[in-house]
């Protein structure tokens, strides 16, 4: 009799154990998948006010806000400097945990890790990948009331003298919108390294440069330019895309003016190395609801983006073959590390 009562206590002892055992395993997965996130966060743009980082930032603050697939404030930081290798030294180091800061970002990403001068030891591989979110071009600009008209006079003129004209840009030496610059004069067979080109922190100070007649040519993504341009105050001679936009389908390729130069800007949203997987599966989610909105194509409308969404796994593979890509092309500028 005894016996058997001993025998009952240990299981009943047991049973209770195993179920506390399971109830503690069972709150930590949900507050690990379910409590973030728990407080306000910041989306960094790793340059100045203005330019494409800049506003996709903001856009994507907007629309995860108006959708209420975020319940948290978001704040839009800027943080300039390099074309985004400033602030990659400062994430990749300090930031490696930290759930609440993420950023945007674009082909620098890749290029500041692989470029020879000012080459930075971080990289997307630094980062943990969330989604891919637009697609845009390179494009060459003057002020309205420049005498070029077409990307060919420029290039006749850049090729008789490379230092005869000012290019502007708001990347740093060998990151996204020098490329965009120098791309075209390559392929016209200009010594790329003989271009003159001046960098800014942010397209809008780029832009400023080019309106206060401190540069004659800028470098940039197209879809930053389309309000300068519906105000009168630029003209865009060619964009770096495999057919002419929509928002400018009055503008020329590159190739269209016998120039053999594409030039695709991609952005993406990342997260720190060593995000939670809590954290990860609330972004993978939330992001699809952001880019499947209304909001999201209206904005997208807005500022003459294309949606093109990769999810983080897709997006991480992506970026494999964009840097592939990308070294190929520094090194037939003679500008690989």
């Amino acid at each position: 009799m005894i016996k058997n009562v001993i025998t009952a206590s240990l299981k009943v002892t047991s049973i209770s154990i195993l179920a506390v055992s399971l109830a503690a395993c069972g709150n930590g997965a949900t507050k690990t998948a379910s409590s973030y996130p728990e407080k306000a966060l910041s989306i960094i743009a790793p340059s100045g006010a203005g330019g494409g980082w800049d506003m996709t930032a903001r856009t994507i603050a907007k629309v995860l806000t108006e959708t209420k697939a975020m319940d948290k404030p978001i704040s839009v930081e800027n943080k300039p400097g390099g074309g985004g290798a400033v602030f990659m030294a400062e994430y990749a180091t300090k930031d490696v945990k930290d759930n609440y800061k993420l950023f945007v970002s674009s082909p620098p990403i890749l290029i500041n890790h692989l470029k020879k001068e000012g080459n930075t030891p971080y990289g997307y591989a630094d980062t943990t990948p969330l989604a891919q979110l637009t697609k845009d071009y390179g494009a060459i600009a003057v002020a309205a009331n420049s005498k070029y008209k077409d990307l060919k006079s420029l290039l006749d003129d850049l090729k008789a003298d490379p230092t005869k004209l000012t290019v502007a840009g708001g990347s740093a030496p060998g990151s996204m919108d020098h490329l965009v610059s120098i791309l075209p004069a390559f392929k016209y067979g200009i010594d790329p390294k003989k271009v003159k080109y001046v960098s800014y922190d942010g397209g809008g100070e780029a832009v400023t440069a080019l309106l206060g007649g401190n540069a004659d040519v800028l470098g940039t993504d197209a879809s930053s330019l389309d309000q300068y341009v519906k105000a009168g105050k630029i003209r865009v001679l060619a964009v770096a895309a495999p057919q002419r936009l929509g928002s400018m389908k009055d503008v020329p390729t590159m190739k269209e003016q016998g120039v053999d130069a594409e030039f695709l800007i991609w952005r993406g949203f990342f997260g720190p190395k060593n995000m939670d997987a809590g954290a990860k599966k609330f972004w993978d989610d939330a992001i699809k609801k952001m880019v499947d909105s209304d909001a999201w194509k209206k904005e997208m409308t807005a500022n003459n983006w294309e949606t093109d969404y990769k999810k983080s796994d897709d997006f991480k593979a992506f970026l494999a073959q964009q840097e592939t890509q990308l070294k190929d092309m520094l090194t037939a500028l003679g500008m690989q590390k």
